[in-house]
């Protein structure tokens, strides 16, 4: 069994937290220390599985590699997507990489970005969907409903057929007094995303379906290159393939189906009303998190990420504050963050697009503060990080070192720099900033110029890879 983790999502409506180049699922939610990716695959520690593959963005693929390698998953393999064809290409990019390794194995696919609380009933499932798999079932996880949810897709099951049941029918998202209906029949499950079929046997069903999305895979497949530990393909290529989900592109059309109930406190995480549902509440039935202060405030959540809070008199809400935005919405319309969202694409702003804090394979960064031909980061450079040999055509900078030790080339010199001490890089110059020892480089990096974009680099060397 191999597990393919599909971790492309964008995660709009958890917005300001899940950003595009920062999505849910490389968040520690709903809370702690581990993000919903690293819960994802230390969920498979006990099963008899393979190392995962995991299929993300190409823009995410430092961030995914490095969070693998924290919980140390480091010899797991990366397919990356030069842009997204939702669920039915990606799985079939698995399937063909499986295939060309001279292997058939049951494919285990796994959203990176849902939360399970009962891991053991989890693999429990999985255990027992393993038959139905080698009988050549295309097998879906169904989730127990404990309420009428409308937010979720349902599958209604069937006959019996070992230890699940036939697919009867997979149905849209219903309104209430349908999803109540379905609940009492007891037939109906929600749609959990995840599948466990042989590699081979998907492909025969796409090829069956969609014939025309799986040549488009094979060819993009045949594009693929390999660069340090991710496996690429060729952008032209994978735009060509269409965009469509696995349920609709197969399991909706094959009469092989086969759903296995699974009662494991599963939540998608969708929206702020899903993270609420999982979270210890007050007796107010108030969660908060960080620096909150409340004065007769009930059933609300909000999370402080770095100033401090209050509310007073309010009742039903969800308020999320960051380094750069704040969302207040009533609990009823947080489906409806995405129009805001939207919003935010149509005016060409990118607080949709990336978080204050950014990171990179040599660390990460931090905008202070910004203004008319300048702009002020907090740059941490990781033990043996080092920065692209570059040079930018609109901006000079100005390092000044907080603590640890910089290696600096700037131009024909190479020195050190020290806490306390800084140095110049003119416009044009071609420079380099290099962390040799063995703590964290942390310096204050001050730009100015006529123009300060991050795509105002011109990178003449990277150990990274990156263009």
């Amino acid at each position: 069994m191999w597990p393919v983790i599909l971790a492309g999502g964008a995660g709009t409506r958890l917005w300001p937290l899940s950003r595009e180049y920062k999505p849910k699922q490389f968040l520690p939610l709903p809370g702690g220390r581990q993000t919903l990716l690293q819960q994802t695959l230390l969920r498979l520690q006990g099963l008899d599985c393979g190392a995962p593959l995991l299929v993300c963005n190409e823009k995410h693929r430092f961030l995914a590699a490095e969070q693998m390698h924290e919980i140390g998953l480091g010899q797991g393999q990366l397919l990356l997507e030069p842009c997204g064809r939702n669920t039915a290409p990606a799985i079939a990019l698995a399937a063909l990489m499986a295939l060309d390794g001279g292997n058939d194995p049951l494919l285990l696919v796994l959203a990176a970005d849902h939360l399970v609380l009962d891991v053991s009933a989890w693999q429990a499932a999985v255990r027992a969907a393993r038959a139905l798999a080698q009988e050549g079932r295309l097998v879906t996880f169904g989730i127990v409903p404990d309420h009428a949810e409308t937010g979720y897709g349902y599958i209604r099951r069937g006959a019996p057929a070992g230890a699940g049941w036939r697919v009867r029918q997979f149905v849209e998202k219903p309104d209430a007094a349908t999803a109540q209906a379905y609940l009492d029949t007891g037939e109906y499950y929600w749609n959990s995303g995840m599948f466990l079929f042989r590699a081979s046997r998907y492909l025969q069903a796409l090829q069956a379906s969609r014939p025309g999305m799986l040549e488009a895979c094979r060819r993009a497949w045949a594009t693929r290159t390999t660069d340090l530990d991710f496996i690429r393909l060729a952008q032209e290529a994978f735009e060509a393939c269409p965009s469509e989900s696995i349920d609709y592109a197969v399991m909706e059309h094959t009469t092989d189906a086969a759903v296995v109930a699974m009662d494991v406190g599963w939540n998608d995480l969708g929206a702020w009303s899903a993270l609420a549902q999982v979270q210890p509440a007050d007796a107010q039935g108030n969660q908060l998190q960080g620096d909150v202060l409340v004065h007769d405030v009930q059933s609300t959540l909000v999370r402080a990420e770095q100033r401090l809070v209050a509310l007073v008199g309010v009742r039903d809400l969800v308020v999320v504050e960051t380094r750069d935005a704040v969302l207040v919405a009533h609990k009823d319309r947080v489906q409806d963050v995405k129009a805001i969202v939207r919003q935010l694409q149509d005016a060409g702003r990118d607080e949709h697009v990336r978080h204050r804090e950014e990171f990179r394979p040599w660390g990460h960064f931090d905008s202070i503060g910004s203004g008319t031909r300048y702009q002020v980061k907090k740059i941490t450079v990781k033990p043996g990080g080092r920065l692209s040999v570059q040079k930018h055509h609109h901006r000079a900078e100005h390092w000044v070192v907080v603590s640890g030790t910089a290696q600096v080339t700037n131009g024909d010199k190479t020195y050190l720099v020290s806490e306390n001490q800084s140095t110049y890089i003119p416009i044009g110059q071609v420079h380099c900033l290099e962390n040799p020892g063995v703590i964290p480089l942390e310096l204050i990096e001050v730009q100015s110029g006529a123009y300060l974009g991050e795509d105002d680099i011109v990178r003449l060397e990277d150990r990274y890879g990156r263009i």
